[in-house]
């Protein structure tokens, strides 16, 4: 399972590896760069990648600043999708994330790298 090894703000490392672009991890698989239709906002369009592997939780990095929204519509189709939602500013997403995979949890990551 991929690992996140380093976040600041436009630049995560994952396995040591970086990237500067926003990202979708699930698993050893990372789509990157992860563009979102509506840019801030989360829609269910979105996570089509993520939700076809049917992850158990899914960690949302909302940004350094938590500039990326999670409207109500997405977090209910998360929902009945049976797929947890966890969205934290993107500092505190690595870690969750992290602590998640370390456990063998089925958890997929989305981080917003910048704002």
């Amino acid at each position: 399972m991929a690992r996140i090894t380093d976040y600041r703000f436009g630049q995560v490392k994952i396995d040591g590896r970086p990237h500067h672009r926003d990202v979708l991890i699930l698993g050893d698989e990372i789509l990157s760069p992860w563009v979102r239709r509506e840019g801030h906002s989360l829609c269910p369009d979105d996570l089509a990648w993520v939700v076809s592997r049917r992850p158990r939780a899914l960690v949302i990095g909302t940004g350094a600043f938590g500039r990326l929204r999670v409207p109500e519509e997405t977090r209910k189709w998360l929902d009945s999708q049976g797929i947890e939602l966890i969205a934290l500013p993107t500092d505190r997403a690595v870690e969750e994330y992290n602590r998640r995979a370390e456990a063998a949890e089925r958890v997929a990551c989305g981080l917003h790298l910048t704002c």
